[in-house]
């Protein structure tokens, strides 16, 4: 399980203001500091499919950072359990634990995803035998075996997404914390990063993941959590969430949401 206490993350960016000098205006640039993301609490438990939803610059993508153990929150915890229910506390068992995607995943381009696949066991300690044998179910999974031997400089757009879960898939990580998994994807490569998901959730891993397609979230996620402006302003099951908004749709139910958000 993975859970997120209060978690904050503050940066700062530039703003300009007007000052008055005599009878002329002059414009100055002020430097002040605002939450990305603003005291966000989140449980995630083994099984689940978690989505987080919200627009552009909602803060998203540092939310699931600072879950992935990618950036150092200015306040709160990530706090992690084992399968016994035992905390995590070392931060490089907490990474280990983890498996991150997102669209800036960088993979070697140079290497066939079959060599990279093995160059990541050798890293994780396994014996010879069994990164053959994790790499071929992971091809299996992932329907990677018509393009496993080729360079990954070479590859589509949804190889290489393909291939980038396969890197996370080799650990075997107890939670996946995916970032717009499916963006740009063409339908079958899309369709097998969902399957996916579901197959690791039946697996007992946990799924958080964001996404801009909303019917998917919808079919796929257990509960939804929904961002704005570095806060949750809504959570629960995508049938819950379409009850409260008296929608029939999740599309329809994010924009009563955040209109009655927006409107506050």
């Amino acid at each position: 399980m993975i859970e997120v206490r209060g978690l904050c993350k503050e940066f700062e960016r530039s703003r300009k203001a007007e000052r008055t000098a005599g009878k002329a205006k002059k414009q100055r640039v002020k430097k002040e500091t605002f939450l990305a993301v603003d005291h966000v609490s989140i449980e995630a438990c083994e099984g689940e499919i978690i989505g987080i939803l919200g627009p552009n610059g909602a803060g998203k993508t540092t939310l699931l950072r600072m879950m992935g153990m990618l950036m150092s929150p200015t306040g709160g915890e990530v706090v992690l359990t084992d399968e016994e229910g035992n905390e995590i506390a070392e931060l490089t068992q907490k990474k280990a634990a983890i498996g991150y995607l997102s669209g800036n995943t960088k993979l070697y381009p140079r290497f066939s995803v079959r060599e990279y696949l093995q160059f990541l066991g050798e890293l994780y300690g396994f014996d010879k035998d069994m990164v053959r044998k994790r790499s071929e179910e992971i091809f299996k999974v992932l329907d990677m075996e018509g393009f496993a031997d080729n360079r990954i400089e070479k590859l589509s757009t949804g190889q290489t997404q393909r291939a980038s879960i396969a890197r996370c898939l080799m650990a075997d990580p107890q939670v996946y914390i995916l970032d717009e998994p499916t963006l740009g994807l063409d339908i079958l490569s899309a369709d097998a990063i969902i399957h996916f998901m579901r197959e690791q959730k039946e697996r007992g891993k946990t799924v958080l993941y964001s996404t801009h397609y909303l019917e998917e979230a919808q079919i796929l996620c257990d509960r939804i959590y929904m961002i704005r402006d570095g806060r949750i302003v809504a959570h629960g099951t995508p049938a819950a969430l379409m009850q409260q908004t008296g929608t029939d749709n999740l599309r329809a139910a994010f924009h009563v949401l955040y209109d009655t958000e927006g409107a506050r």
